[in-house]
């Protein structure tokens, strides 16, 4: 690791063994992140080299500390009882954790009162108080909208609001969700309540009710055609711009502060993960640091559903989103 923090490029693949290299103390010539791609590669090709039989078995404990199950929580451990092993890499340099980009509170109030349409304020806040990304809001079937307090009727056994996350492959704007893990995202009262005045607004315009797709054309041709990914973009820009912010907002920006917000109402890194979409909870780390609380613990033992309604607010509608 001190070979790979210090030796430049001039270095590798270099046969002149008499060269003197600079150690720690000295700028480094690789960063944590980087040092750490190379690891994972080392590891993968000597972890392949030994099952097909061209390393000995003996560089693979030089590489991986192994340990059992045993000190892991019961809902962690093998659902059949048995003891497993799981390996940890003995080699990784500490990346130092930056908080996100993030929009604030305020900015994310003043964005979403410069909005002029019902439509775009219910963008802004699946993007602020859901933590949806671009493309799965502009994805969002009605279908994927539940708002009633007892979903049941719908053939939906998740209780109270909120919205499923499919990914999609053939949504004719493009869009399509990250991850392809389905996930429950709980909707809070403001964002109901949005639904509730976006779906008068559509109702006003002919033809956007020929869509399956939530979002859809109101002020420009062709009238109800699903919304494109770039007029999210110009949205959130134009109500920026509008609102006195500059640099204008990006949509992303809007998405990092409900994880933000999630770690401040003590909600652990796999509610993050489970309600952003993170495949790996070391992405939702970052969450908590930049909030303002400690980083709270990993949670077992009830779903993220029910885990992530104890942190937001929630709502219900008597509103009851067309089948598709």
């Amino acid at each position: 690791m001190v070979w790979l923090a210090h030796a430049g490029p001039g270095a590798s693949g270099s046969g002149d063994s008499g060269m003197v290299l600079s150690g720690p103390g000295s700028a480094p010539a690789r960063g944590a992140r980087r040092i750490n791609a190379v690891l994972t590669a080392v590891r993968g090709m000597v972890v392949h080299a030994v099952a097909a039989g061209e390393a000995a078995g003996h560089l693979v404990p030089l590489l991986y500390e192994f340990a059992d199950d045993r000190d892991l929580p019961g809902q962690a451990r093998a659902e059949d009882g048995q003891m497993s092993w799981r390996m940890r890499a003995l080699h990784r340099g500490c990346e130092a954790e930056s908080p996100v980009s993030r929009a604030a509170d305020a900015d994310i109030a003043a964005v979403t009162m410069a909005c002029r349409s019902a439509r775009d304020r219910l963008i802004v806040l699946l993007m602020a108080r859901a933590g949806l990304r671009r493309g799965e809001v502009a994805g969002l079937r009605r279908s994927d909208v539940h708002l009633l307090a007892d979903s049941r009727p719908l053939g939906c056994g998740t209780a109270r609001a909120h919205v499923h996350v499919v990914r999609r492959e053939d949504d004719p704007n493009g869009a399509w969700a990250k991850s392809r893990r389905r996930r429950v995202v709980p909707l809070d009262f403001l964002t109901v309540q949005a639904f509730d005045s976006y779906q008068f607004e559509r109702m006003a315009v002919l033809g956007a009710m020929g869509s399956d797709l939530v979002f859809v054309n109101l002020f420009r041709p062709p009238l109800g055609a699903p919304m494109r990914l770039d007029a999210v973009n110009d949205l959130v820009a134009a109500a920026s711009r509008r609102a006195g912010i500059s640099p204008v907002l990006r949509p992303h920006q809007l998405r990092h502060p409900f994880g933000s917000n999630v770690a401040d109402a003590g909600g652990g890194i796999d509610v993050i993960a489970s309600l952003l979409g993170h495949v790996s909870a070391a992405s939702s780390q970052v969450y908590c640091c930049c909030s303002s609380r400690p980083a709270p613990p990993t949670t077992y033992g009830c779903s993220s559903h029910a885990r992530a309604s104890s942190c937001m607010s929630g709502g219900s509608s008597s509103w009851r989103t067309p089948a598709s």
